[in-house]
C-alpha cells in the first residue's frame, strides 16, 4: 500500500498517463455504484432492477478494461521490460474470478424470495462489492504508480500514445461512449478541456460535437460555461 506521501509524488514535468482518465473515471463509477447497491430498497422490484442494471454494466466495464490492458499494455511493457506486468497480470486473474462471483451474488438477489432473504442478499451484495471496490482503488494506484514508471522509462510519450491509440481502436462503440460519459462526469476542468481538445485535433468534426453536447447534458451549468469558454472559437464554430 502507498502511503500519501508517496501517492503524491514529486514534481515533475509531467509523462503522458494512460492510465489516469479512465481510472478516475472507474473509480467514480465504482464509488457509485457502491453507494447505490448499500441504499438498495432489496423488497422494491423496480429498485433492485436499476441497481442491479447499473452493477452489471460496472462489472462489464471492468471485464473489459483488464482485457484490453492484458491486451495492449502488459505486452508493450514485457517488450521491454521482461517480468514488469507479472504481478499486476496475476491480479487481474484474481479480478476476473471476483466479477464472476458478483454477477452470481447479482442473480441470487434477483432470485431470492422477498423479505429476509432478499435483503440477507442484498447485504452480501453490498459488503463483496466494497471489498471489490477497495482491491481495486489500491491496484489501480499500483499500476498508476509502479506501471507508468516501467512504461515512462522505456517508451517515449509518442510511443505511448500510439500504444493507446491501438487500444482506442480495439473498442467496441458502445464502450467508447460509455468511457466517454464515465470521463466527461469524473474528470476535473482541466482535464476535459484535455480530452476534448485532444478529440478536436484528432476525431472527426461530428464526433467532437457529439461529444460537446453530450458534455453539455452531463455538466452543471457553470461547468459547462468554463469549458465552453476554454474551448473557443471550436464550440463557436460546433
Amino acid at each position: 500500500m502507498h502511503s500519501l506521501e508517496h501517492a503524491a509524488g514529486p514534481a515533475t514535468a509531467p509523462r503522458h498517463n494512460m492510465y489516469g482518465f479512465i481510472h478516475k473515471a472507474m473509480r467514480a463509477f465504482m464509488a457509485d455504484t457502491l453507494v447505490r447497491i448499500g441504499r438498495l430498497d432489496a423488497n422494491d422490484p423496480v429498485d433492485v432492477e436499476a441497481g442491479l442494471d447499473q452493477l452489471r454494466e460496472l462489472l462489464d466495464l471492468c471485464r473489459h478494461h483488464l482485457a484490453h490492458e492484458n491486451r495492449f499494455v502488459h505486452p508493450a511493457m514485457e517488450a521491454r521490460a521482461p517480468g514488469s506486468s507479472s504481478q499486476v497480470a496475476g491480479e487481474h486473474v484474481h479480478h476476473e474470478a471476483d466479477i464472476d462471483a458478483l454477477d452470481e451474488m447479482a442473480d441470487a438477489l434477483a432470485m431470492a424470495s422477498a423479505g429476509a432473504a432478499r435483503t440477507a442478499a442484498a447485504n452480501r451484495l453490498y459488503r463483496q462489492l466494497a471489498v471489490f471496490v477497495g482491491i481495486n482503488f489500491e491496484h489501480m494506484d499500483y499500476e498508476e504508480h509502479e506501471h507508468n514508471a516501467v512504461l515512462w522509462t522505456h517508451y517515449s510519450d509518442a510511443e505511448l500514445f500510439g500504444i493507446e491509440a491501438g487500444l482506442q481502436t480495439a473498442l467496441s462503440p458502445t464502450e467508447r461512449a460509455q468511457g466517454l460519459r464515465l470521463m466527461l462526469g469524473a474528470l476535473d476542468h482541466g482535464e476535459r478541456v484535455k480530452l476534448l481538445g485532444g478529440m478536436r485535433a484528432h476525431a472527426p468534426a461530428a464526433v467532437f460535437e457529439g461529444a460537446l453536447a453530450l458534455a453539455r447534458s452531463l455538466l452543471a451549468e457553470r461547468d459547462w460555461q468554463k469549458l465552453e469558454r476554454a474551448l473557443r472559437p471550436a464550440v463557436a464554430a460546433a
